[in-house]
């Protein structure tokens, strides 16, 4: 970790085609935490949270519309909970109603990032959200919805949201594009994700660290430390077209792999032409589904007392209350309604060794909050229980090859927390698994292999990679680095 009252500031000549060089550069220089652990030690001491769960009907500032049975806050501001009715014909499980978070205004999701005698180091937090399993996660350098930067909550002003709203500044603008969020949870959720080069000298509060690319991929490799609106930015820097350097010789050759997936040479199964061709068809195929906003009291298999909302086959998740005493937070003290997910998850992509070249096996995947139907997620996305209650056809393709996996076959295998700010406990075990089978478009249409340069470039674009797929993209350029290769 680097004291930024202590680090030279940069002129700011660096080309663009740069950055690829430089992001990897960083990447190779991990360890050194000892500093940083017993930063992040004195955070969590600082920085907690006092939760206790409460009736939905006892939420102060939340109010239950006699009408519709929405749940949404005093302000009109936040988001509300409401009902949604999806239809999806053909689909093994064709029509369902349920409980989703309707928050339509777009947030920011923001990290700095500055050199260090020659090295770029990214400005994260220690943030402390109410439904971290564990307390304090690393988070970007700016984590906020436009209720809480617009000041709605009444509490204190977000550090460093000036260098992503002014314009005016000098700073390079490294990535900046809306992503989508769950789209099993959240209706048509979207952040701006950015990544800004700073040249001044930044003043670093309580709370805030720099890190190398490297030390945060090794940080990614410890549970529940990196969250999830950090993952989908770090998702976002440009390895895509870097060529290995001198750091990276003598790698094996899953790593090799890695490296020339990462490139952007030839080498890939499918053109981007053909890719971009193959979700636009997707998309077309499903233009017959429908996603409607309900009132949730109209919801159809789901009950609900003054405690909570739930399914009633006790399985998918519950929409609970929380009272909130928070420290190191805008705001002190606040109540609110969250999603509670039944179960950890599973995240997980295979891939593969296609001439030289690591491919990714990607899914075109349909999820009812969608803005746009259908976006690329990983190779398997569910929570395994959940089918218990559904028949056969429904299970995943791929999940029992997953599940099945080998030790010498997990690249990457980490428990990982989900968004704390609107899930209560939310987490999933997130997977690489390298396999040699082959995967027959005539067979499983709904998937390609594809590289990370491909997926870099659709990256640079808004709603093509669904954010479970971003967090495992981040997890996969984690593994350049040696020292946080499984092999």
């Amino acid at each position: 970790m680097t004291d930024g009252a202590m680090a030279p500031g940069l002129s700011g000549s660096a080309s663009d085609p740069e950055m690829h060089v430089r992001t990897v550069e960083s990447a190779q220089l991990v360890g050194g935490l000892a500093e940083f652990d017993q930063w992040y030690d004195e955070c969590g001491k600082q920085n907690y949270t006092d939760v206790e769960r409460v009736p939905l009907e006892d939420l102060a500032g939340w109010r239950t519309d006699p009408a519709t049975g929405n749940i949404g806050h005093h302000s009109g501001k936040f988001f509300t909970v409401q009902g949604l009715d999806v239809r999806l014909p053909g689909a093994p499980v064709s029509a369902w109603t349920q409980p989703i978070i309707n928050q339509p205004e777009v947030g920011i999701l923001g990290i700095l990032v500055k050199e260090f005698d020659g090295v770029l180091h990214c400005l994260m937090q220690a943030k402390v959200e109410p439904g971290n399993a564990n307390g304090v996660q690393l988070s970007p350098t700016v984590q906020a919805t436009r209720s809480n930067y617009t000041g709605v909550h009444k509490g204190k002003a977000v550090p460093y949201l000036e260098y992503f709203r002014d314009r005016d500044r000098p700073h390079r603008m490294i990535a900046d594009v809306r992503q989508s969020e769950q789209g099993a949870w959240f209706h048509r959720k979207r952040n701006r994700n950015m990544i800004i080069e700073v040249f001044e000298p930044v003043e670093v509060l309580d709370g805030f660290c720099w890190l190398t690319v490297g030390q945060v991929h090794e940080l990614l490799q410890v549970e529940d430390l990196i969250n999830m609106d950090a993952r989908t930015v770090l998702a976002c820097l440009p390895f895509a077209g870097a060529q290995p350097t001198d750091a990276t010789s003598g790698a094996d050759e899953f790593r090799t792999a890695l490296m020339r997936s990462c490139e952007g040479g030839p080498g890939s199964r499918h053109s981007m032409g053909d890719i971009l061709a193959w979700i636009t068809d997707a998309r077309t195929q499903y233009d017959d589904v429908h996603a409607t906003m309900i009132p949730l009291d109209q919801v159809r298999g789901w009950r609900r007392n003054q405690e909570a909302i739930w399914h009633e086959t006790g399985a998918f998740f519950r929409v609970v209350g929380v009272n909130v005493r928070a420290g190191g937070r805008e705001v002190g003290q606040w109540m609110q309604p969250m999603i509670e997910p039944l179960g950890v998850g599973l995240v997980a992509v295979l891939v593969k060794r296609i001439d030289g070249v690591l491919h990714v096996l990607m899914h075109a995947r349909v999820e009812a909050g969608y803005l746009d139907v259908i976006e690329l997620g990983p190779t398997v996305q569910c929570t395994p229980e959940n089918y218990d209650h559904l028949t056969p056809a429904a299970r995943p393709p791929f999940l029992d090859e997953v599940l099945a996996a080998s030790p010498d076959q997990l690249r990457y295998d980490t428990v990982l927390s989900e968004e704390g700010g609107r899930f209560y406990h939310a987490r999933n075990r997130y997977l690489v698994v390298e396999t040699d089978r082959d995967v027959p478009v005539q067979q499983y249409p709904d998937y390609r292999w594809m590289t990370l340069s491909q997926l870099g470039e659709l990256l640079r674009h808004s709603h093509y990679v669904n954010i479970q797929a971003r967090s495992l993209i981040a997890c996969l350029h984690s593994l350049w680095s040696k020292q946080a290769a499984f092999a």
